[in-house]
Order: C-alpha cells, then structure tokens, then sequence
C-alpha cells in the first residue's frame, strides 16, 4: 500500500519506517501539514496518515478521493480533524490509534499540575542565575485537596488513581460511570458541583458538540476562587479568551495547558526567532502562573510506538480485506 503520511517530524518517520519493516507499505512522508492547497501531494496514494492539526475538511477529502485514497489513517486518538460526512460520501475509511498510552497523557496532566504547582520552571530558572531564595515560590499540598476529573475514560481513570495515591479527594464528571473510578472512591457529581468543591479541575473529555467550549465565562464563574485548571484534552474543550479574563480577574489561579484552540497554526513548530501574533496565546505566556508545553503529553517512545504499529496494522488490514478494529464509525 501507498501512504502519504502528513505533519511528519523525524520521530514520525523513525518508528513508522520500523513499524512497517518487512511489509509491503510505501511510506512517503511530507512535513507539510494535510490542507486543500497540500492534498495533490497524495497523488497515487491508498491512504494517507494524518495527525491532530491537520485538516482533512471537505474540500481536501475531494481531492484526495479524486487522487485514489480510499484510507484516512489518524496517528491520534481525536478525529475531529476529519469531515466523517464528507469521507464517508467518497467511500473513504476512517481509522484511528484510540489507546496508544494513557499512561503518557495521565503522568504529563499530573506533571503539570505539580509543576506548576510547586513553581517549578521559575526555580529552576532562579537556581540557574545562582538566586536561592524561595520568595514567589509557595506552593501547597495536594494531600486533601479536591481534584475534580472531566472525563474518566482510560486517561481520566489513570490521572484519578495517580491523584489517589496523593491522598486528594477525587470527583468526577462524565454521562458513564467508570467501575475503576469508583473501585478507589471516586464520587461522581454533576459539572457545577465538581467545579464549585475542587481546588484543581482536569480536563480528559474527548472534543464533542458537548464539550466544545465547555469551560466558558458562565463555567469559570462556578468554580472554586483560586483553582487550577488543566487541560491535556483538546483546545477547544476551553475558551482560552474567557480563561483570560478569569486569571486577569484572579478568579482562576492556576493554568496549565498542553493543547489550545489556536495550536496548528504554532504547536510543532519553532517560533523562538519569529513573533507570536496570536494575541491570546502571547498574552497567556505573560502569565506568571501559567505552564504551557507544545501538545507533548503524548510524546513517550512507548507511545510513539504504539502509534506507529497501530497505524501500519490499520494499513495491513484494510490491504487485506480484514476487520479494523479501530475504525470511526459515522454518528
């Protein structure tokens, strides 16, 4: 099988080409992103493998069609990337990597809460310059706090069971119920209530039409004065403008962020000798108590390569005319 494999970064190409070592896959890579002006690149491709911030929308889906894909491969969990409609009306397949690592994401969510937390970054900064004082430093425990978990699938379960170990007290909001969760006292309470009682809020919901947005002016205003946020799910699960206004206000304490709304245009890529001109994004990085990383809780050698031997098995089965386990299903 022919693959056009989008957004690649050397480490893409690495654990691709040695996932699909002794198969029959043609693997051709471009680090371009997948856009309508990039899709003629997938010229005599079955498939093409695309990541987060790539937009396989209508209008790139016809070209790719016209050019013979038949496959959509996410190296990704999300696939809202994908117009499932307009795939499905050319007969293309949507594939995606549902479980690469929890654990990856969980440790990075937790990673970022204590970092922040404990002021990490700013001290490690300070003791670099040979400044050993511990003014603006304070933290506080975790032991007793309430964490309050948005979505408890495998990340949100992992993240509970993690913060358990801490002593904190967990609640939980999400339509199913996770045995897991419960097993370890998780309580689940409805969003108003887990956002009025927790001192650290955890976002792991997927992006649906209900969760688009679902922090927003109304739902800062309900939670706990002084909390933390944190947020390894997906960017537009927030309204980063409204965010803004709350740590301004200092109604939000605390920020930590992996994804944001706005990322294809920045996460990925090296902006450090270029100007930021996302307004939003360059005034979250004033923030003394924000910690932003560039959409890497995900990035473990273990998940990579689960990503990578998912996506080739994916390749091997539609080939072979085998069941997909992993296939997105329209609705």
């Amino acid at each position: 099988m022919r693959v056009a494999v989008f957004s690649t970064k050397p480490y893409d190409q690495e654990f691709l080409d040695a996932a699909a070592k002794g198969t029959s896959h043609e693997l051709h890579y471009f680090d371009t992103r997948l856009t309508t002006d990039t899709a003629p690149l997938a010229k005599g491709s079955d498939a093409v493998c695309i990541f987060v911030n790539d937009q396989a929308d209508a209008s790139a889906l016809r070209i790719l069609a016209a050019e013979g894909v038949k496959l959509i491969a996410c190296r990704c969990a999300g696939f809202n990337q994908v117009d499932l409609d307009a795939a499905h009306a050319h007969g293309m397949t949507v594939v995606r990597v549902p479980a690469y690592s929890p654990h990856a994401v969980a440790e990075h969510a937790v990673g970022l809460l204590l970092a922040l937390n404990r002021h990490i970054p700013r001290a490690y900064n300070r003791v670099r310059d040979g400044n050993f004082q511990l003014d603006g430093l304070m933290g506080f425990d975790l032991f007793n706090k309430t964490v309050g978990i948005v979505g408890t699938g495998k990340i949100g379960a992992l993240v509970a069971k993690i913060l358990h170990g801490f002593g904190c007290r967990i609640l939980a909001f999400d339509s199913y119920i996770n045995p897991d969760c419960t097993a370890i006292g998780v309580r689940y309470v409805d969003l108003d209530e887990l956002l009025a009682e927790s001192d650290v809020v955890s976002l792991h919901c997927p992006l649906t039409p209900e969760t688009n947005k679902l922090i927003n002016e109304k739902t800062l205003a309900k939670m706990k004065p002084g909390a933390m946020l944190v947020n390894t799910s997906r960017g537009d699960v927030i309204d980063t403008g409204a965010v803004v206004d709350a740590l301004k206000s200092g109604r939000l304490g605390y920020l930590a962020l992996d994804v944001y709304e706005e990322e294809e245009h920045y996460f990925f890529e090296d902006f450090s000798s270029r100007v930021i001109e996302d307004d939003v994004l360059a005034r979250l990085l004033t923030f003394p108590n924000v910690l932003i990383t560039g959409h890497q809780a995900f990035f473990t050698a273990e998940a990579i390569g689960n990503i990578a031997s998912t996506v080739i098995a994916s390749f091997t089965n539609f080939e072979k005319g085998l069941p997909l386990p992993n296939k997105v299903e329209k609705g």
